[in-house]
């Protein structure tokens, strides 16, 4: 799996034009899924993103996590995170998982990410054509894939 993560004021989706899912102050995440990933690919890396220490404390320093703030995640399923543009101008996207494969493994992501919440996170909609709008706070991006697990 791959993801980007940033950190966010606010951020929402809309599909066709209706808000599906919105959030304050928290974490939106672009998640990839590729054929090879496992529950345990899942299970490290929503683990990692509910303890990422971004969100500053008292002091100003980058201590906090978003569910120590309270703050909201959003998931955003996005198969080009694993683009290839190796050869020539057009993408390749034959590593990302077959829909097959790929819906059950991000809503089991989801699953797991609310499970690590304690609560509901907001998502899009696998494979629709969706809007996403957000304030980048900071700016903090960040990216993470299971295959290199740094």
């Amino acid at each position: 799996m791959r993801a980007v993560i940033q950190r966010v004021s606010q951020a929402s989706v809309a599909i066709g034009g209706q808000v599906k899912s919105q959030i304050a102050s928290g974490l939106l995440v672009l998640v990839a899924v590729e054929e090879a990933d496992t529950v345990d690919d899942i299970a490290w890396l929503a683990g990692k993103i509910v303890r990422l220490r971004v969100f500053n404390d008292a002091s100003g320093v980058m201590n906090c996590s978003v569910q120590e703030t309270g703050g909201g995640v959003l998931v955003i399923s996005q198969f080009t995170l694993f683009a290839s543009t190796k050869k020539g101008n057009r993408p390749s996207y034959s590593r990302a998982a077959r829909s097959e494969v790929a819906i059950p493994r991000y809503e089991q992501f989801v699953a797991q990410l609310q499970t690590e919440m304690g609560r509901p996170v907001g998502t899009g909609e696998f494979g629709a054509d969706m809007q996403v709008q957000l304030l980048n706070d900071g700016p903090v991006t960040l990216v993470m894939d299971t295959r290199a697990r740094e």
